[in-house]
């Protein structure tokens, strides 16, 4: 039996103060659950909470085609690091991704036959002055040949930023979706026990 001075509605107070301060954390100055910002591919095969061991609101997680290291990655990373006391960023490229799938040229010609005139195409639309003019439109794609040369470069090119914090931790995995675990680039496992030492 419960202290008659328990009431039900201190609980439910403390559920609803509890949620409050997790919805407006931004407002009240209260910081993700790791301080983390998470840069991954798109891909739907890369559970990217459950392999780095976060729940929801743990980290903020960015994803786009390729898990790169782009204008607008820089740009959120820039706004975290400096304004909402980040101070950890993972890179998580992976296997078999769609990024290395196809030749520079089927990219290239697909995407031109869907816009017609490549030097008349911004960008960023939100952004007009970013557009490919003589820029080199794979250069914008960034298709990858090796897995973890792209990898090891999305983190060099976020340690070379100077929007970036130099105190701010920096890593990168390779996520391997034959066995659905994390590596570190060039840590392929297979290769390393399946070839003769001499």
């Amino acid at each position: 039996m419960t202290d008659s001075t328990d009431h039900h509605h201190e609980q439910v107070d403390t559920t609803v103060a509890e949620r409050d301060d997790w919805a407006r954390r931004r407002r009240k100055g209260i910081p993700t659950g790791e301080n983390l910002l998470v840069i991954a591919c798109m891909d739907e095969r890369i559970p990217v909470e459950e392999v780095l061991g976060l729940e929801l609101g743990d980290a903020q997680i960015f994803r786009n085609a390729g898990g790169k290291v782009t204008d607008d990655v820089i740009r959120s990373a820039a706004l975290t690091t400096n304004f909402f006391d980040t101070d950890e960023i993972i890179v998580i490229n992976h296997t078999d991704c769609g990024m290395m799938s196809a030749a520079d040229e089927d990219i290239h010609d697909g995407l031109e036959a869907q816009v017609g005139d490549l030097d008349s195409v911004d960008l960023d639309p939100s952004l007009p002055e970013l557009s490919i003019g003589d820029a080199d439109l794979m250069d914008w794609v960034k298709m990858t040949d090796d897995i973890d040369e792209a990898c090891a470069a999305q983190i060099e090119y976020l340690r070379q930023s100077e929007f970036i914090p130099d105190d701010t931790t920096i890593s990168g995995y390779v996520y391997e979706v034959e066995s659905g675990t994390l590596r570190q680039p060039h840590g392929r496992i297979a290769e390393e026990i399946s070839e003769r030492q001499a």
